[in-house]
């Protein structure tokens, strides 16, 4: 989405600093999505649907960074206010991931058979039908708005709810899909986690020793990571109440989201896959001169 009509609360002696900040984060992300990318292609026994989920985790993960940062940068810079906004995948990922996890504890000898080429790109696929038509309602829906006075969004980003406090036309359908159908996104989401991982400890429940309990648990501890740090801080912008003491916490919730998860994830999924981890010293030893 795009929006002439923000302007931010920056002071003046921010701006280097923010600039500083925001430009770390992006190289970082920048960094750990490309190099986890390169790894997976790079290695053949990264050829699984997990590392399959997890190249498609950094996909969208370096899009949001780059549909965004680069645009900060610039506004930062030159002193302008228009802000590009992409919704990223992860949010219809993180419970493709799950599924994956439930089959490969749950049901470890029909793994290669249940996650199949065939299911994985299914599974890709859905969630890009599912993102797609939930940003394309929300752009159309905006763009039959007027705004009729400039405004101050005290965000780093475009952010669609306080964007929308700014029209003068009558927004009572835009903010009926975006709590109601947002809400039902997130709750079935959750749900379809939760129920996996109800699933999961009551396998890991009968695993005999104390060993192997964590063996098992510490394959989704990465995974319980991602979700806690996305689901928590953007349900903290989108779906709880607002007030003029809490703005600072909800522009920290969209930061954490938006640009530190992608910055994070990296480092959740490689420090704790050995594979993963065995992969990246190869690639980087391979890279070195």
């Amino acid at each position: 989405m795009v929006s002439p009509l923000l302007t931010t609360t920056f002071k003046q002696e921010q701006q280097p600093l923010l600039f500083g900040i925001f430009l770390s984060i992006y190289l970082v992300t920048l960094l750990g999505n490309i190099v986890i990318i390169l790894a997976i292609v790079s290695d053949p026994h990264l050829h699984t649907p997990m590392c399959f989920f997890l190249a498609n985790f950094s996909l969208p993960d370096l899009w949001l960074a780059s549909t965004t940062v680069p645009r900060m940068l610039v506004n930062i810079q030159a002193h302008r206010k228009t802000i590009l906004w992409f919704i990223g995948l992860d949010v219809f990922l993180l419970p493709a991931r799950a599924y994956d996890l439930l089959v490969a504890i749950c049901h470890p000898l029909h793994y290669t058979l249940v996650m199949a080429p065939r299911c994985c790109t299914l599974l890709l696929v859905m969630s890009l039908i599912l993102t797609q038509s939930y940003s394309l309602t929300h752009t159309i829906l905006l763009a039959q708005l007027s705004f009729c006075i400039d405004g101050i969004i005290p965000y780093f980003f475009c952010e669609l709810l306080p964007l929308l406090k700014l029209s003068c036309s009558n927004i009572y359908v835009n903010q009926c899909v975006l709590i109601y159908w947002g809400g039902a996104l997130i709750i079935s989401i959750l749900l379809l986690i939760i129920i996996s991982y109800v699933r999961i400890m009551a396998v890991i429940g009968r695993v005999p020793t104390a060993s192997g309990k964590w063996k098992v648990f510490s394959t989704c501890s990465s995974h319980l990571s991602a979700v806690c740090l996305f689901y928590v801080s953007a349900i903290g912008v989108y779906f709880l109440p607002s007030s003029a003491d809490s703005a600072s916490k909800d522009r920290i919730a969209a930061v954490t989201y938006a640009l530190v998860t992608p910055m994070l994830n990296p480092f959740i999924y490689s420090l704790r896959n050995k594979d993963m981890k065995n992969a990246l010293g190869r690639l980087l030893s391979e890279r070195a001169p």
